[in-house]
């Protein structure tokens, strides 16, 4: 009986505690991902800067897009710790609207990008899993945030679930610093995704010790792991790069 009323009493739909209760929750997980972007593209600069063939145009545009979002949500985090609600929503609104642009530089940026290493790498169109999995998370987990902009707790979780969702290109470049890139499925799981695993389950773990885990977070992050684990399975699925081979030699007819 206990163990049922604590199980019930730390699953939620709606917060029933103070708002100011998560801010620095919030806070915390926005400087996580701050740390996994800066230190993972700013090693892998000095390679982009000399990278063989040149990388598209559309990359010079896509970072700084992308770049900006970490600011807006950054600004949100801000604007709430400081009381400043009212702004909080007006902004909410633009970057509402900048999320649409990511949502279509993403993709374009990626295609076009495995379109010009194409001889090169011409197995890597197969990560484009990958790429799927985190600008589709993004969308999905933002989408569903703004759904649930009048439920405090709920909105400020998936928020940054959904940003967590775009994580992996940073972390993954300081692991790909040091280790190379594995050959199975589990290990490139972990190798890929292992900055979202942590910041996933360093939320859930707080929330649950303070008996806080929304019934929204828990069914996103699992939804998002789970789509995480297949796109790091599909690179080795021969049909998949077949597939994903294709699209980008089409892609490189059309538009290279």
């Amino acid at each position: 009986m206990a163990t049922t009323s604590v199980s019930k009493s730390m699953w939620h739909v709606r917060g029933t505690w103070s708002v100011r209760e998560d801010r620095t929750a919030s806070a915390v997980w926005l400087g996580i991902l701050w740390v996994g972007m800066i230190a993972g593209f700013g090693l892998d600069f000095p390679r982009f800067l000399h990278e063989q063939p040149a990388a598209p145009t559309v990359i010079y545009i896509h970072a700084p897009v992308f770049s900006v979002w970490m600011l807006l949500l950054t600004a949100q985090v801000l604007l709430v710790l400081s009381d400043h609600v009212g702004w909080h929503r007006k902004l909410g609104w633009f970057a509402a609207g900048w999320a649409c642009l990511m949502a279509v530089l993403g993709p374009w940026a990626v295609m076009a990008s495995y379109a010009v290493n194409l001889r090169n790498a011409p197995g890597a169109s197969a990560f484009l899993s990958v790429n799927i999995v985190d600008i589709g998370g993004f969308v999905v987990l933002l989408a569903a945030g703004i759904s649930l902009r009048k439920n405090p707790a709920a909105h400020k979780r998936m928020m940054i679930l959904a940003t967590v969702a775009l994580a992996d290109p940073g972390f993954n470049r300081i692991l790909g610093h040091i280790l190379p890139m594995p050959t199975s499925v589990i290990p490139t799981f972990f190798y890929i995704f292992y900055g979202d695993v942590l910041l996933i389950f360093l939320m859930a773990g707080w929330d649950w010790w303070h008996g806080r885990l929304m019934r929204s977070f828990v069914i996103g992050a699992a939804a998002l792991l789970t789509a995480m684990f297949v796109a790091s399975a599909m690179p080795f699925w021969e049909p998949w790069r077949a597939l994903t081979r294709g699209w980008v030699e089409a892609w490189a007819r059309h538009f290279a």
